[in-house]
């Protein structure tokens, strides 16, 4: 099966080629766009309007290059993915309007995908081990959730962000510090120069009394750790030159509560996998902080390459590949700002 994967929930402008069969975990990246959106950067965030404009100037010569890179034609494709949740509601719906076009164009099926469940599939298209059962860790600018997966399709919500996301609290303190954005490149680039005892940062939501049941067990929190950051470079004599010690300070609190939350859900769950999906999966430190921590529960870490941990479209055309026999001709199809998790449940 030929699948065309777009996406536009945020500030990525995405199309991909993916070519799998349903049922199976075997599944081949034919092409992979990914256009970024530069403008963002001079507001220190993401500005909806300009990226609604930006993908309706993009997507088109998006999808032709995905399909050209792929050697592939429209008459070629078996099914149209695409991101119909959670995100910008402008920019999704801008996605959702060209796949149910082009859907209606060419006769093929198409089906909507949710954003957050495509970044595990995601993993597993980079690293065939990555498939259920495994302990999901999805944490991106907009998301943090901690998850049992038993089998693709089916989802036990451990724990999420009870205020700020993880992405999200690394660009507020790259804005903060000065870093500029996107931070979380720049705030790990940073850390790598900073003393580790210079800042110690309270790490939200963890403490020795925590039991499984308990409801902060598996839950994170980054706001106080980041009002806690704003009060140290409030308090420092040389803001600048303490600027790699802060950022190595609030890295390590993140990663920190990260991995001991996972490991709790290793333990708890009985897992030997933990996935890694989005954006923050990138980070290095993360990585190495992670896969040695679970190397010492008997687990394996699984984590996408760079270009699929970001927003991509290839993780949407492989969950598509997944949901193929939901799919139809979309005209029910809507986008939605804030979209139900498939198959997901509360532990």
């Amino acid at each position: 099966m030929n699948a065309l994967g777009i996406e536009t929930s945020c500030d990525e402008t995405a199309a991909a080629v993916v070519v799998g069969a349903v049922g199976s975990d075997a599944a081949r990246v034919a092409s992979c766009v990914i256009l970024s959106q530069d403008v963002h950067q001079v507001y220190k965030g993401v500005v909806p309007e300009l990226a609604s404009r930006a993908h309706l100037t993009a997507l088109g010569p998006v999808v032709d290059r995905a399909l050209s890179d792929a050697h592939l034609d429209l008459e070629d494709l078996d099914l149209i993915a695409v991101t119909e949740g959670p995100g910008l509601i402008g920019a999704l719906l801008v996605g959702v309007s060209y796949a149910k076009g082009l859907a209606l164009g060419t006769g093929r099926a198409l089906v909507g995908v949710h954003h957050l469940e495509a970044h595990l599939f995601g993993t597993a298209l980079d690293d065939p081990a990555a498939v259920p059962p495994f302990v999901g860790l999805i944490v991106s600018g907009g998301h943090s959730l901690l998850l049992d997966v038993p089998a693709w399709g089916s989802y036990r919500l451990l724990g999420e962000t009870r205020d700020d996301a993880v992405g999200e609290a690394f660009d507020k303190v790259g804005s903060l510090l000065g870093l500029g954005y996107p931070g979380g490149p720049a705030v790990e680039k940073a850390a790598r120069e900073g003393d580790p005892a210079r800042f110690t940062f309270p790490r939200p939501m963890l403490n020795a009394r925590q039991r499984p049941g308990d409801a902060d067990y598996f839950d994170l929190s980054m706001s106080g750790l980041k009002t806690a950051v704003i009060h140290a470079v409030r308090a420092s004599k040389d803001p600048a030159a303490d600027t790699v010690h802060l950022a190595r300070g609030f890295q390590d609190a993140v990663i920190e509560v990260l991995v001991t939350k996972t490991a709790r859900a290793v333990e708890s769950c009985g897992r030997s996998r933990v996935v890694l999906g989005g954006g923050v999966a990138c980070n290095r430190a993360l990585r190495d902080a992670m896969a040695a921590a679970l190397q010492r529960h008997g687990a394996t870490l699984h984590a996408p390459s760079p270009r699929l941990s970001t927003d991509n479209a290839a993780m949407i055309a492989r969950a598509g590949i997944f949901h193929a026999s939901e799919a139809g001709s979309g005209r029910a199809l809507d986008a939605a700002a804030r979209l139900p998790f498939p198959g997901l449940v509360r532990a």
